[in-house]
């Protein structure tokens, strides 16, 4: 019954994170950005989750300026930043929970299984979402970066590959 509220809680922090990082790399390059709902998007996550899978695609990041094209190497790191974002909670849930999964025990077994199935959650949505992401289809992210720098793409890639396996491959509960 937790599964589908800690759900929420992974995607939405995986989702909210990622699209903020677009946001401050884009106005740190001095664009203005912004937020933009796309209610196809929610509505199609809703309609696919009675097939035992979930295609969220509530909105994304734009931004622009006036007065100035983006170059390919600022669209590339604004691109980057969302998956960046995605890789480093993956890491970070998979340390704490490696972390905290010792100290489980008997009298604590409730609460601490609330918090290692979020943090196995949160690990395995956004292991999952950079690599989705990372992916060199427009308009994903991965079509940016690889227009703007191969090798780091192509690292970027790795990792989240590798962290999507792993969650896949290992049992961390």
């Amino acid at each position: 019954m937790l599964f589908i509220p800690i759900s929420f809680v992974a995607v939405g922090l995986g989702f909210i994170l990622h699209e903020l990082g677009h946001k401050i790399v884009a106005q740190k390059f001095g664009f203005f950005s912004e937020f933009r709902r796309w209610d196809y998007g929610l509505i199609l996550g809703f309609l696919t989750v009675p097939l035992g899978f979930m295609v969220f695609a509530p909105g994304a990041v734009y931004f622009g300026s006036y007065g100035r094209m983006v170059t390919a190497e600022e669209n590339g790191k604004i691109s980057l930043a969302g998956p960046v974002v995605n890789i480093v909670l993956a890491i970070l849930a998979l340390l704490l929970t490696l972390s905290i999964r010792p100290y489980l025990s008997m009298e604590n077994a409730g609460v601490m299984y609330i918090v290692l199935l979020t943090l196995v959650l949160t690990f395995n949505v956004n292991s999952f979402l950079a690599l989705f992401n990372l992916l060199p289809i427009p308009p994903l992210d991965g079509s940016k970066v690889i227009q703007w720098n191969i090798p780091i793409y192509l690292l970027a890639l790795a990792v989240s590959g590798i962290l999507t396996y792993m969650s896949y491959t290992i049992t961390l509960i």
